[in-house]
């Protein structure tokens, strides 16, 4: 019988699966009970500490992890959101490790009673004032006191109680806020019942509105206190405005309280989907449910969206009322009768709306969803990939398609990257075992290419003159480069026995897979043959169909969509395309460094200052020479001489399109 450690361990996620950004956990038991709610700033490092040694543990937690049977998590945009969760669901699942938001409290809110001849701005948990506008939910009570106390200097409202403002009427003298001019004192007569009231109607048009101009004003004012070395008085406008933006920054999670809406997220590559769907009931998120599918050829969003609605109410939960996707389906007005319809079948009023929300507090949730689902996709991707029945059966796949004589336990894949035309770079990834070897990747310039094909050609030339015709491990051949000045960067450059190259580097791999279609793999193949190599397998995967091409063939090789094999060479080939990237923003970035280095005037470390203050290479060509001017150090001079040396045309990183530079496929 399994021990509760052994138990532990069998459910327990990977480390590298969990995300390192704020969110909230759920411990479920064997019948899918919430057991324990938790939020965290770091997922990964909270949810460390319940997999530590059961001794180490605190009774409590001991046994709930014991007796939980999984975890599951949820990324939110901030801490104040994960509290929002947090919150939301302990309520709604009352787990019973919980010990927190038991008491059924609720969130506090801004209120302003507009309906009263003399409005009043006070803090409240309690709706339903009569007139009374409401602004919120906010998480924290401070907060939200502090702002309205800042609000006060320019908004002079009062804020007293109904007994203070009737003791300062009587008496006719104001209260200490008035004296202090945090109040217009209109029980003593200071402004009349109309002027206060306008006051009151600014203040909630600036709290509609999420006014900044409150704000740049304090900056303005704390800047220019700092200029006089009055640091006193500048640190209080810094507090200020931390205090404004804490409470006018309304949880994304928190929604108003008649929003019944069903909010999905889906990320997707060529092979699968993962969708993750917010159940948000009364403003509040009541479930979240995800799942992953396989799509389909060539599917785009919006069908996929459609496909995705269609089986998510099949048999399960009522739609509600509104649907937010990240994409328009063509058939949407059909969908939506189809969903009403179920909606109604289940006794629930109202029709169905499916639409995109654009900006506000629902598209920043439709977001949250979005970064869920493609944390599920990529946790998906690598459970898949780290599954040893599927590993081997994938190879085995590959074999029997390919022709091969036996399983290619080495695979290598080379990708040619570049900017415009310009900066040609290749990488080559290895895989063993269907696993990568990082400490085996390559990184390749090359100096000059005609197009990708010729680029295949060079790398693939100067990564087979390591081998020796049908032996493993030979001595380092002389160079065989068709350039002198191509150097790859790593163990990669020109070999020579001197080079010192890592043994690794002369391991005869079972299959060579480049990242295009026909011409790339014919290239390949003729630099293999140039070599004088007879026995090395080589294909192609293109990206845009998912086909396998081999050099001696007019038609691809078509594998399932859902098998492991595809799977395997697409995570190979992406694997390739975002290593040769890194390789080619490395360079670009050396490149402008030394064309700026160049610019008379301009030091390592302005240069270093430039990059750092526009923090890109497109953001720096777009300065104006105020912008340049304002670093310290550069005159007009120097900016006209940087903008001249950065003026030359930037055109987006190719992203391996084929009709970009290489032969129609």
């Amino acid at each position: 019988m399994a021990t509760a450690s052994e138990t532990r361990e069998a459910w327990r996620p990977r480390r590298g699966e969990i995300p390192t950004e704020p969110g909230v956990y759920r411990f479920r038991d064997d019948a899918g009970r919430v057991l324990y709610v938790g939020k965290a700033k770091n997922l990964r490092s909270r949810l460390s500490n319940y997999f530590q040694p059961l001794h180490a543990l605190h009774e409590r937690t001991r046994r709930m992890v014991t007796t939980a049977r999984g975890v599951e998590w949820t990324v939110v945009g901030s801490e104040l959101e994960a509290l929002e969760l947090e919150y939301t669901w302990i309520k709604e699942f009352s787990p019973p490790f919980n010990v927190k938001f038991r008491d059924d409290k609720t969130y506090p809110y801004l209120a302003i009673t507009l309906g009263d001849r003399v409005p009043r701005v006070m803090v409240t948990r309690t709706r339903g004032i009569p007139g009374a506008r409401y602004f919120g939910p906010y998480t924290k009570v401070w907060a939200v006191r502090e702002t309205v106390d800042i609000m006060l200097k320019a908004f002079p409202v009062r804020s007293c109680t109904e007994s203070t403002y009737k003791r300062a009427h009587d008496r006719n003298r104001p209260c200490l806020l008035g004296d202090i001019g945090k109040c217009a004192a209109p029980c003593v007569g200071r402004v009349t019942p109309e002027e206060h009231k306008s006051l009151a109607l600014d203040f909630a048009s600036f709290m509609a509105g999420n006014d900044a101009s409150y704000v740049r004003d304090l900056r303005t004012r704390m800047a220019e206190a700092a200029a006089e070395l009055d640091y006193e008085a500048a640190a209080r406008y810094r507090d200020q405005i931390g205090a404004l933006e804490t409470a006018l920054s309304k949880s994304t999670l928190v929604l108003a309280d008649d929003v019944d809406a069903d909010v999905f997220g889906i990320a997707y590559d060529e092979l699968a989907a993962a969708v993750q769907l917010f159940i948000v009931r009364g403003g509040r998120i009541r479930g979240v449910r995800g799942w992953v599918v396989d799509t389909e050829l060539d599917v785009t969003l919006a069908e996929l969206v459609d496909s995705v609605l269609q089986n998510a109410y099949d048999g399960g939960e009522p739609p509600a009322r509104e649907i937010l996707v990240p994409a328009i389906p063509d058939d949407a007005f059909a969908l939506q009768q189809v969903l009403s319809e179920r909606r109604r079948a289940a006794g629930e009023r109202g029709v169905v709306v499916v639409r995109s929300a654009r900006r506000g507090d629902k598209a920043a949730l439709s977001e949250t969803a979005l970064s869920n689902a493609r944390g599920a996709l990529q946790v998906y991707k690598t459970r898949r990939s780290g599954d040893f029945t599927a590993r081997s059966q994938a190879l085995a796949d590959i074999q029997e398609a390919l022709g091969l004589a036996e399983a290619p336990l080495r695979l290598e894949c080379f990708d040619v990257s570049h900017l415009g035309g310009t900066n040609q770079v290749a990488s080559m990834v290895v895989f063993e075992d269907g696993l990568p070897r990082k400490d085996q990747y390559r990184s390749f310039s090359i100096a000059s290419a005609r197009d990708d094909t010729d680029a295949v050609y060079q790398v693939l030339s100067r990564r087979l003159a390591y081998l020796r015709p049908g032996v493993d491990g030979a001595e380092v051949p002389a160079d065989t480069s068709t350039d002198p000045a191509a150097v790859a960067s790593d163990s990669a450059s020109a070999p020579s026995p001197a080079a010192g190259a890592k043994k690794s580097f002369h391991y005869r791999p079972g299959l060579l897979v480049i990242d295009g279609g026909q011409p790339q793999v014919q290239a390949a193949a003729r630099a293999i043959s140039d070599a004088g190599i007879t026995d090395l397998a080589v294909c192609g995967i293109a990206k845009r169909l998912e086909e396998i091409w081999l050099p001696d063939s007019d038609f691809p090789v078509i594998l399932p969509r859902t098998s492991d094999a595809l799977f395997l060479l697409q995570r190979l080939r992406d694997e390739a395309h975002r290593f040769a990237l890194k390789h080619q923003r490395t360079k670009r970035k050396q490149s402008i460094s030394t064309e700026l280095s160049s610019v008379p005037g301009l030091g390592p470390a302005r240069v270093r200052e430039l990059l750092s203050r526009f923090g890109s290479v497109a953001r720096l060509r777009t300065a104006t020479l105020d912008e340049l001017m304002a670093i310290a150090g550069i005159g007009r001079k120097t900016a006209e001489a940087v903008q001249r040396a950065i003026s030359a045309p930037a055109t987006r990183l190719e992203a391996h399109d084929p009709s970009a530079v290489r032969p129609p496929e």
